[in-house]
This record gives C-alpha cells, sequence and structure tokens, in this order.
C-alpha cells in the first residue's frame, strides 16, 4: 500500500476464503481498541464499519512515518539516527497480526485470519483516482463515476450502509460495530474526528 500526507483513503479487508473475522461482541471492541492505537497516531479516521468477516476504515493519512522518541512518538525528521521508524504500513500490519494472535489464541486456531493484502484506495488523489469499485471477494467497493471531490461523500454513505445491504440491520444506527451511531449522536466515540469530517462529509449529528 502506498499513502501521501493530506489524502483520504479507503483502506479494507477481509477474512481469508472470505471466513468470519468477528466471533462475538468482545472480538469488535477488541479490533476497535487496536485501531485507536495502531492508527489514530497516522490518521484521522472519517468512518468506519466493522462486519462479521471484513472491516473499513475512511481515514485522512496525516504521516506516514513516525520515529520512537524515548517510548513517545514523533513526525519523521531528517538525520534521525538509530532511531527506529514506524510507517502507516507497518501499523496496520501490527493490527492485524496482534488481533489474528489474539483470535487464534481465543479460539484454538491457527494460520492466517486475513487476507494476505489490505487494499487501500485514494479518495480524492489528483492522480490515479479510480473511476469505480466493483465486486472482489463478497466485498462490493463503490461503482460510480462522478467528480472527484464527491468521493468522500460517496464513501462515507457506502461504509455506513454495509450493515444494511448485508441484511444485518434495517437502520445504519442500528449496527453498533460502526461509526453511524457517533454521527447520530447516539454515542460519544473516541475514534472519528468530526472536525476533520466536516470539511469533506455533509451529515447530520
Amino acid at each position: 500500500m502506498y499513502f501521501e500526507k493530506g489524502y483520504i483513503y479507503h483502506v479494507y479487508n477481509q477474512g481469508n476464503n472470505r471466513q468470519k473475522i468477528f466471533f462475538g461482541r468482545d472480538n469488535y471492541l477488541f479490533f476497535l481498541k487496536k485501531i485507536e492505537t495502531q492508527i489514530l497516531p497516522f490518521a484521522d479516521i472519517i468512518a468506519y464499519c466493522l462486519m462479521p468477516n471484513h472491516f473499513h476504515l475512511m481515514v485522512l493519512v496525516k504521516e506516514v512515518e513516525l520515529v520512537d522518541v524515548g517510548g513517545a512518538t514523533q513526525s519523521r525528521t531528517p538525520n534521525v539516527g538509530s532511531r527506529t521508524p514506524n510507517t502507516f504500513n507497518k501499523s496496520i500490519g501490527i493490527l492485524l497480526a496482534s488481533y489474528t494472535r489474539a483470535i487464534n489464541k481465543q479460539r484454538g486456531m491457527s494460520g492466517t485470519l486475513f487476507r494476505q493484502k489490505t487494499k487501500a484506495e485514494c479518495i480524492n488523489c489528483p492522480k490515479g483516482l479510480r473511476p469505480s469499485y466493483v465486486i472482489k471477494g463478497g466485498i462490493t467497493q463503490i461503482n460510480i463515476q462522478v467528480p472527484e471531490k464527491q468521493y468522500p461523500q460517496v464513501c462515507f454513505n457506502y461504509i455506513h450502509q454495509n450493515p444494511i445491504k448485508a441484511k444485518l440491520v434495517k437502520e445504519s444506527v442500528d449496527w453498533e460495530f460502526s461509526s453511524a451511531r457517533d454521527y447520530a449522536g447516539l454515542r460519544k466515540g473516541k475514534l472519528v474526528n468530526f472536525a476533520i469530517a466536516e470539511e469533506y462529509i455533509l451529515f447530520e449529528g
């Protein structure tokens, strides 16, 4: 995956062979906590949705590489010497690997839980904007042909409508494991950056 600072990305992955990745409420909550620790240092979250066998994140990248400084992190600077950089790509890998280890231990399983490659589509990049999404491996991606500036809104809506399309709920706010409830004012979550979202998205809340 390639990320650029200042752009919005739709990041998603699913269970290997379309298997379930969340088996109970505690699994969803554990994954959300992992998102908080591994994703927030690099990106502001605009929207998210965890589904039984896949997940979606809509993020605005604020850093692509951080360095360790005595237990804290800071932006990458020239001549950092022996400091070990941690990239956004690496952090996503840590998120999935640590979650997989926890699930395998909990359920007495072994092997890979997620597909090998996590996908990341740039939603508002001036170059390389993909005109449409397609159905791949059971996940329906956005399929539209609209101006570049409209993609953030379409992606935002699409992510929140996933549980409805999967017939898990009748209303997006009824699905506990997405940011739809935060935007509806039904929960005060810690993951979504509303100030950033307001710059790109039209929503009620």
